[in-house]
């Protein structure tokens, strides 16, 4: 997808095959309005096509915030059916980036409130800045979390703090969201990117259909049929060439050479 197709967003992929997702609206701290979420939908959907690209990190633009929650000037104008519409539509989209074929890596460089928040959550692995702080403040509005978040949060820290979190409405500061699990690393601004990267390297040493189904294997725990669905996952990579590539490199005491076939 090109960028010309993108207002709000910018999209980078380097030679490696890691892509690089900033929502590009600065001066309003990045907040997730209606045209945003459409870019958002495009690119999420356009990075899954594109075979050539193995990791996505998604970040926010300048110092101050990741993404800082919704457009408050679109969120009066809601009624119950547009309301629903809306709330159905974030999940829709963060649903595609949890369940998305490849990793994505959140570095929450500064505020992620409310919207910004659900869509730290959805991603797989969050890095923070030291002067991040995360929160879901749709109480204050009259609302609640709309875009997944009621759902995803007690599953990342357990429902009693997400109870917390929710119905007070208040932030909490990065070191606080490492100590509960909301985010896997704390790092000063500078660093957090590049560690990212770091990251995304190590995960792409492993064989691409392996990684894709870890991430559906995770995502199905909970759910009733997790374990059945590891167990139809293990044995479909059984017939894969990565697999085979795997096994034989050990073997021989080699470095595999993955073809995500």
């Amino acid at each position: 997808m090109s960028n010309n197709h993108l207002e709000n967003l910018l999209l980078e992929i380097n030679n490696e095959g890691i892509a690089t997702l900033t929502i590009n609206r600065p001066e309003k701290l990045n907040a997730l309005n209606e045209q945003v979420l459409t870019e958002l939908e495009k690119a999420i959907s356009e990075v899954n096509k594109n075979r050539a690209i193995r990791v996505l990190i998604v970040t926010g633009a300048g110092e101050k915030a990741f993404v800082a929650g919704a457009d408050i000037k679109e969120l009066n104008t809601l009624n119950k059916i547009s309301g629903e519409k809306l709330s159905s539509r974030g999940q829709q989209i963060f649903d595609a980036i949890e369940n998305s074929r490849i990793p994505v890596i959140a570095v929450i460089n500064g505020y992620a409130l409310g919207g910004g928040a659900e869509l730290a959550m959805a991603c797989h692995i969050r890095i923070a800045t030291d002067n991040a702080a995360i929160g879901l403040p749709e109480v204050s509005l009259g609302l609640i979390p709309g875009y997944g978040g009621t759902q995803r949060l007690p599953a990342l820290v357990g429902k009693s703090k997400a109870m917390e979190m929710i119905l007070t409405g208040k932030p909490i500061q990065a070191d606080e969201a490492f100590r509960i699990g909301l985010v896997n690393r704390v790092l000063p601004a500078d660093e957090a990117v590049p560690h990212a990267l770091n990251l995304a390297a190590t995960i792409m040493k492993n064989a691409p259909l392996a990684v894709a189904a870890a991430i559906e294997g995770v995502n199905a725990s909970g759910s009733g049929n997790g374990f059945a669905r590891e167990a139809m996952l293990f044995g479909r990579l059984c017939e894969t060439e990565d697999f085979t590539e795997g096994t034989s490199a050990f073997l021989e005491k080699r470095k595999a050479d993955f073809k995500g076939k």
